[in-house]
């Protein structure tokens, strides 16, 4: 029908920004919060994140006219909430931010750069963020036996609606608790409106190697690669370098006030480009254009909703962002265990990632990813020749 055909894009658009913002900006900020950020810095991180994916996406969607969707790293932002802290605080989480930025950025000048990060077994990283995951996705079960009468509301209303609206039981989720704060918390009024706030990067090796590396490897390995090949399902070809520059530059630019990394959406991808943004493929890009501006809009309000977050009761909010992550960490066990002989070297990596050491000023997941290539190449030089890397699976992403 003519009006389907008008209002589909800008409605589809529309859905994928709010479903992409409120199934993940909690993980966000918890990501950034324990790099060491204050809750002024994290609301400006989640503001700058906001700009940069809308900004790029308007870009890219505009020059290519394609629905080329951007979003912020989630697993990358579950990687961070996981770790210990960069060693020399804020300043060096930033810089490393920086140092990741480079990195997308370099691989779209070096394409063997890419070739790198592609030939990491699809089971270790994927045993690597289903690690890096497992500590945030047990806090709804810790929160609801420390905080029964604040956390069953939002673990009824995800449950309720997983199985009514699936699309919409994190977004459900995250309402529930966001109105139990709104009654029984008091917020400053200065902390609702958006003020970025800027760092001067420090760069270090140990931030290097211990944020930046990872970051860059679950970013490329759990949102890059899937987004292209879902955007690939519906007929449409990524302008692959040009999408890296984008995002790699607007990493870079959005460090300095607290975002950690853009990159290429696969869930929300799929909510742009599908059948849901109307039947005419040419005019989809009018849904991530649309997205784009509603971005903007979020990142206006993202200061009150950083606020709400920071003034919730213990529990509450790391209830929801648990429950938004159940997914993924489903999907990345799944993928992580898929094949037979690497088993053991995925669980190692698993284990490792999950345990959160720190060695040398490095965290779990880069050491996760050493310990499962060990273990792989002890077994598979004892029982047989390496075997051809499994196919990339199915996108382990939020949003």
């Amino acid at each position: 029908m003519p009006e389907e055909t008008s209002h589909g894009p800008v409605l589809a658009g529309l859905v994928a920004a709010v479903v992409g913002f409120s199934s993940s900006f909690v993980v966000v900020l918890a990501g950034l919060t324990a790099m060491g950020a204050t809750p002024a810095q994290a609301a400006s991180g989640l503001f700058t994140l906001c700009l940069t994916q809308a900004l790029g996406m308007a870009w890219l969607s505009l020059r290519h006219r394609m629905p080329i969707s951007l979003a912020w790293s989630t697993p990358g932002a579950a990687l961070l909430a996981t770790s210990a802290g960069a060693a020399g605080g804020w300043p060096v989480a930033v810089g490393a931010f920086t140092v990741t930025g480079a990195l997308i950025l370099a691989t779209a000048l070096l394409p063997r750069l890419g070739d790198l990060v592609t030939a990491i077994p699809t089971t270790l990283a994927r045993a690597m963020l289903a690690g890096v995951l497992l500590p945030l996705c047990v806090a709804p079960a810790t929160a609801l036996v420390a905080e029964p009468w604040a956390v069953s509301p939002v673990v009824a209303a995800w449950l309720v609606l997983l199985r009514a609206a699936r699309r919409w039981a994190v977004p459900g989720a995250l309402l529930v608790a966001l109105v139990s704060v709104v009654v029984t918390a008091e917020v400053a009024p200065h902390s609702w409106w958006p003020h970025p706030t800027w760092t001067t990067p420090h760069w270090t090796l140990a931030g290097a190697i211990g944020v930046a590396l990872p970051l860059y490897v679950v970013t490329m390995a759990s949102q890059n690669v899937p987004g292209v090949a879902v955007m690939a399902s519906f007929g449409y070809r990524v302008p692959w370098r040009e999408t890296l520059a984008v995002t790699g530059l607007g990493t870079i630019a959005g460090a300095g006030t607290g975002g950690h990394a853009i990159n290429l959406a696969a869930i929300t991808a799929a909510l742009s480009a599908g059948p849901a943004a109307g039947p005419d493929r040419v005019r989809r890009w009018i849904a991530t254009v649309t997205a784009a501006t509603a971005y903007v809009a979020l990142a206006v309000a993202s200061a009150a909703l950083a606020a709400l977050v920071a003034a919730a009761p213990g529990g509450v909010m790391q209830a929801a962002a648990g429950l938004a992550l159940l997914g993924t960490l489903a999907t990345s066990l799944s993928d992580a265990l898929a094949d037979p002989s690497d088993r053991e070297a995925a669980a190692a990596t698993l284990v490792v990632a999950a345990s959160g050491v720190t060695l040398l000023g490095i965290g779990a997941a880069f050491w996760a990813l050493v310990a499962g290539l060990v273990v792989r190449a002890v077994l598979r030089g004892r029982s047989r020749p390496p075997a051809t890397r499994a196919p990339s699976a199915a996108p382990a992403e939020v949003s």
